[in-house]
């Protein structure tokens, strides 16, 4: 079955660049609309150009160092289940190339995501004139470029380095050779993340704080001197930084369970009642395969003539979305049965237990769905408390959004945790000859988060609507298209910001479910480089161990604090970039003077490169530190701790992120009453409070918390590719 691969990873590149086609022959409006988009391309393409440019630098460095430590450090080498091992040199330079052919998948994701959803812009402005029906199917369309490139170059990417490295005669040794795939793809997640979060909201908090509060103008008014900046952040930070996020989470979760099945492959491979032990080892290959056959259908039906997903111009958006997502998930339910039957079924093994656990995993990912839309969206009791605070001031609102964030961690530790155990018992059902329960359940975990990726590209899909259709109300308010437009573009941003949301949670929700594999990658790659080959048992009551425990539960509150800082920072320097042209040109707000957007642009630009460096070698440096002085039983906790540590906190950041900024449109969009059944209105007090809020929880829910799902699948992919040295 693993010819499904190369099909369905072409199938899915074809499939994006039919997409591109669609979308880019679409109407682009009126010179006005194309003169506002072609500003954001432009500053989004300086931008990403400059950025990349310091990340490819950055990863040219870091492969080279992997590649001298390896070969030089490394004492115990891993080997096969035939005694053969690989030399240190070898080591050094396997590692290095599939980094670098990691990072160079990821960036290509990131940035042609970026170049389409800032073309899909402009169209989906100019459907909105046309009806909302239109505009949603260019928004998704344009979306799905990202997800299909991304979930494509991720599967080709991870397959081709199997092969590369004797996948085909080591089926036991090449994943182990592969994990430096996983850490470059990580390395440049991190770093575009943090580049593109923390331009976004600088730029976002300099537009609303001065532009919305201080001046009293509209958002996206052309007359705010940081709007193109805003605008062009939307798809740098969102678009391309997201992107990578979910390129490095697929890739290094498919390697993770690559290494848990060469496990069961050395277990069953003599067994004569099973013909192809390797399955074991291709199944989460093969599995995320199909899901692109079905995410494709789920895509199309978005916006289609169908009696059952045909779209009303009364509408909720949400509810189109949320159908094409029902429909790629019961398309991967049936693939998931037919995969794990024909794969898993081997020698009287229960299949059907696995399949189960794949439902477990498809049945997280529809949990965190709804999850996230009842704590982000404001026909919710949490959107409108936060709200309702912004009735008392801004303060109110503040801490009723941190309250609104700290609550959705219960739901989130409760959904992974029982994902976890309902997997891992599950796949102790199996009996597979001469496998541990242990092994046979975490494989169970293993199936159940490749399950969950299977609509990846969907809600890939649904990442990019929202910065798509962001965009397309910016283009729509500065070009003067006002009216019944203006209202479809504001119910799409409404949507968009909840689809934003879903993909943290959707995130949040698979890295949870990968920590506990990844964990035990760990410890498989410990234990392949081992005299004895053996290392099962982290003791807390070791010293070591204890200090690694903590130093993993610092880092990501660190992490986020440098985050946050960069933003404030740089934020500071766009408001009094902002003032300073309100201040010195006064015929700005009659529309006499044109405001100068490329200083704005330029100065987060640099900000965004200059600050991402410092919070990336900290989440870069620490884990290496702990593991040389405190050695491999420490870091196995650092890791564990640290994952915890980062899922939960960043359910905060981005759950009450994403409420803060849909109660403030919740506000905007006339459906809030003050205490004597006024309708409130934009520029009023209440209005004031909700912006500061959503202000607040600009860097929570764009920078520091998308950042820290890349931290936590760095924490993985660092200490599977050093392992050794950690020894």
């Amino acid at each position: 079955m693993i010819i499904i691969v190369p099909i369905a990873g072409v199938f899915a590149v074809l499939f994006a660049l039919y997409l591109m086609w669609d979308v880019l022959r679409r109407d682009t409006g009126n010179e006005r609309m194309q003169d506002i988009a072609d500003r954001i391309l432009v500053g989004a393409k300086a931008f990403i150009s400059r950025q990349y440019r310091t990340i490819a630098i950055l990863a040219l460095v870091a492969a080279v160092a992997i590649a001298v430590v390896l070969a030089t450090v490394t004492e115990h080498l891993p080997t096969d289940s035939q005694g053969n091992t690989i030399s240190k040199i070898g080591l050094g330079w396997r590692t290095a190339v599939s980094f670098l052919v990691g990072a160079f998948c990821s960036g290509v994701a990131g940035i042609v995501g970026m170049y389409v959803s800032v073309k899909s812009n402009l169209r989906t402005a100019a459907a909105a004139t046309k009806g909302l029906n239109q505009a949603v199917q260019t928004a998704m369309r344009g979306g799905a470029v990202s997800g299909f490139l991304i979930v494509a170059l991720s599967l080709l990417g991870v397959t081709a380095m199997f092969y590369a490295f004797g996948g085909n005669t080591t089926p036991d040794l090449a994943p182990f050779l592969i994990v430096g795939f996983g850490f470059g793809a990580s390395f440049v997640a991190l770093f575009s993340q943090l580049g593109g979060g923390i331009y976004t909201k600088a730029a976002d908090m300099g537009a609303d704080l001065v532009g919305k509060v201080e001046a009293g103008i509209p958002e996206d008014d052309d007359r705010n001197p940081a709007v193109i900046a805003d605008l062009v952040g939307d798809n740098v930070g969102d678009c391309a930084g997201r992107g990578a996020d979910l390129f490095e989470s697929t890739a290094a979760e498919n390697i993770g369970a690559m290494i848990l099945g060469v496990v069961i492959y050395l277990a069953v491979k003599d067994v004569a009642a099973i013909p192809h032990p390797e399955y074991f080892v291709l199944f989460p290959l093969v599995v995320r395969s199909f899901g692109i056959f079905a995410t494709a259908l789920g895509v199309l039906s978005v916006g289609s003539p169908l009696p059952f997903f045909k779209m009303k111009e009364e509408s909720d958006p949400m509810m189109a979305l949320n159908k094409g997502f029902f429909l790629a998930v019961i398309l991967s339910v049936g693939f998931l049965a037919l995969s794990t039957n024909m794969m898993l079924g081997q020698g009287g093994i229960q299949w059907q237990y696995y399949f189960y656990a794949g439902l477990v995993g498809i049945a997280t990912s529809v949990a965190f769905v709804f999850i996230t839309q009842f704590y982000t969206e404001f026909k919710y009791r949490p959107v409108k408390d936060i709200a309702n605070g912004a009735k008392t001031g801004p303060a109110t609102s503040a801490v009723m959004g941190i309250s609104v964030g700290f609550e959705s961690t219960f739901a989130t530790a409760l959904i992974i945790g029982s994902a976890l155990w309902a997997s891992f018992w599950l796949g102790q059902q199996a009996d597979i000859p001469g496998v541990t329960d242990i092994r046979a359940g975490l494989f169970g975990t293993a199936v159940a988060t490749m399950a969950m990726l299977m609509t990846a590209a969907y809600v890939l899909a649904m990442d990019t609507f929202g910065p798509i259709t962001d965009n397309a109300n910016g283009v729509i308010e500065m070009s003067g298209n006002v009216g019944d437009v203006r209202r479809v573009t504001d119910r799409l941003d409404a949507v968009g910001n909840t689809t934003k949301a879903l993909t943290k949670g959707y995130a949040v929700g698979s890295a949870g479910l990968a920590a506990f594999l990844l964990f035990f990658a760990y410890m498989d790659e410990v234990a392949k480089s081992m005299p004895g080959g053996v290392f099962d048992v982290i003791n807390l009551a070791d010293v070591r161990v204890f200090v690694g425990s903590l130093m993993g539960a610092m880092l990501a509150f660190l992490f986020s604090a440098l985050a946050i800082r960069a933003v404030s920072k740089t934020a500071g320097d766009v408001i009094a970039e902002v003032r300073r042209q309100f201040h010195e040109n006064p015929g700005i707000m009659d529309r006499t003077v044109k405001p100068d957007y490329a200083r704005c642009v330029d100065i987060t630009a640099r900000a965004g490169l200059r600050e991402m460096i410092l919070p990336g070698i900290v989440a870069v440096a620490v884990p290496i530190f702990v593991g040389v002085v405190l050695r491999h039983e420490a870091m196995g906790a650092f890791l564990m701790v640290g994952t915890i540590s980062g899922i939960l906190l960043a359910t905060v950041l981005n759950n009450s992120g994403g409420a803060w900024d849909n109660a403030k449109k919740f506000v905007e969009s006339g459906a809030m009453k003050d205490e004597n059944g006024a309708v409130v209105k934009k520029g009023s007090a209440i209005h004031a409070a909700a912006v500061v809020g959503d202000t607040i929880g600009d860097p929570f829910k764009d920078t520091a918390g998308p950042s820290l799902h890349v931290l936590v699948k760095l924490l993985s992919t660092i200490t599977l590719v050093l392992a050794p040295i950690f020894i």
